[in-house]
């Protein structure tokens, strides 16, 4: 009776962290322009006179985009991997957030908060997945690292937005693109380097997905 020896796991020693480190400072910028939408809601409501439904659509707009698109996007770059879809999406955030700045009606804030939710439902799959290859086969520790940043963005966002927006007025979102900018930096990097290991990846034997187990 034999067995199949499965293949030996790529060392720890391997471990990507600048990698990691790069994508999970990226969801910490990423989130923390997430969150600002929300915490926006009574500025908005005053600049532009909106009624609960209307801060329900663009709630909706925003979820849509942000959440539903995401497997979508999932199911695309699993066929056709694309490295530098993360500056995309950065980008799409970027404008979003300029939109949200010099927004002059309701429509174009809808528009802006999807596009923001865009760049979202871009980023999160590709980077996840860039966490992943970088781990060296430390799953767990990449993907806390990567879920860590993004934590840390959700809970700053509030506050920046209490700090800077609410003082400074609305068109102050607009400051925060240059957050945006620096991740598309960051991950024009980590795209180039996404780009090498997948053709150093495609020069090795595809690795067996039989179970070690006998018949």
């Amino acid at each position: 009776m034999s067995t199949v020896v499965p293949a030996a796991p790529r060392s720890a020693a391997a471990t990507t962290y600048s990698i990691i480190v790069a994508v999970s400072a990226c969801h910490m910028l990423n989130d923390i322009m997430q969150s600002l939408l929300t915490s926006l809601y009574p500025l908005l409501k005053e600049n532009y006179a909106l009624d609960f439904v209307q801060i329900g659509l663009l709630t909706m707009a925003f979820q849509v985009t942000a959440s539903l698109l995401q497997p979508a996007v999932g199911i695309v770059t699993d066929r056709w991997p694309m490295p530098f879809s993360l500056p995309v999406g950065m980008g799409s955030t970027f404008v979003g957030l300029i939109m949200l700045a010099y927004a002059h009606s309701f429509p174009v804030l809808v528009f802006g908060a999807c596009l923001i939710g865009l760049g979202s439902a871009i980023f999160h799959p590709e980077s996840s997945r860039v966490a992943r290859l970088a781990s060296g086969g430390r799953h767990g520790l990449a993907q806390s690292m990567f879920q860590v940043g993004g934590n840390a963005g959700t809970a700053m966002g509030p506050l920046l937005a209490a700090f800077i927006v609410l003082p400074f007025g609305q068109t102050s979102v607009a400051w925060f693109s240059a957050v945006a900018l620096v991740g598309m930096i960051i991950l024009t990097w980590v795209g180039n380097w996404y780009a090498g290991e997948r053709r150093l990846a495609a020069g090795r034997p595809a690795a067996s997905r039989e179970l070690p187990l006998p018949r």
